[in-house]
């Protein structure tokens, strides 16, 4: 066993399940803060700041900090800033809930610019309207390069799936004639802003969630080990065929650090 010195952890589906905690999973963030060893959490989520997240984990046992809460939302503000660092302010238009807002319109440098913006960047938004998806389009099409915080086409919920952001995103590349560029998991991207912000290197990290084709594609696409538990979406039969995790657990109780 690697001694790894970064946790890379997903949420839902690995330490809780919508309303109900996965008591494991809430072991072992206690484990792994009793040998010392650092986290972040690592979400798809764009519609919670890091803040609601932190008080989300609350609820479910775990006393954090947003230092140890990392968005699509963060990761997106991070990227613009490394691809554009010469556009003094850095224009954008957003779809999105409050997550991607509060990301930023914090940031004092970027302008929300509705018409002729440098970037289009689209999260999940509850309430998208044809009037944002028109706007989208259009400056997609007279320039603007079209980011997605993260491709999920189908969300779970209490009510059965729902639309994730990579349907919204689809109704968009089909209107402009342009596909995006996803940031979160499984993109190798927020990954690697991840491990900028931790200063860790990939081979010290490892990446912790229960969908292999958002969490451990992640870690294929960042050359980052994979640990999968399969306590949420990917059981073990569903990938008999396809390339293994590093490791496969069927409760995070039987990662030994």
């Amino acid at each position: 066993m690697k001694d790894y010195q970064l946790f890379l952890i997903d949420l839902d589906g690995t330490i809780y399940r919508g309303k109900d905690t996965i008591a494991a999973g809430v072991r072992f963030v206690h484990r792994l803060e009793q040998a010392g060893k650092d986290y972040l959490f690592l979400t798809n989520n764009t519609t919670r700041t890091p803040q609601m997240v932190v008080d989300k984990l609350a609820g479910h046992g775990i006393k954090t900090d947003i230092e140890h809460v990392y968005t699509p939302c963060m990761a997106t503000v991070s990227y613009l800033r490394r691809q554009s660092p010469q556009l003094t302010p850095l224009k954008f238009y957003l779809i999105g809930e409050i997550g991607l807002w509060h990301e930023f319109l914090q940031q004092k440098d970027f302008e929300l610019a509705p018409h002729h913006p440098d970037y289009v960047i689209v999260g999940m938004d509850r309430d998208l309207t044809y009037r944002k998806v028109q706007i989208a389009a259009d400056a997609i099409r007279s320039g603007a390069t079209f980011i997605g915080t993260n491709a999920d086409v189908n969300l779970p919920s209490d009510e059965g799936l729902l639309p994730g952001n990579g349907s919204q995103c689809a109704m968009i590349a089909v209107s402009s004639g342009q596909e995006p560029l996803y940031i979160g998991k499984p993109s190798a991207i927020i990954v690697e802003m991840a491990l900028t912000k931790m200063k860790c290197s990939k081979e010290q990290a490892i990446l912790v969630g229960d969908n292999y084709d958002t969490d451990i594609k992640a870690g294929f696409n960042s050359q980052v080990d994979q640990l999968l538990v399969t306590t949420g979406i990917t059981q073990p039969s569903d990938i008999k065929d396809q390339r293994q995790p590093t490791y496969v657990v069927g409760s995070l109780d039987q990662f030994e650090l």
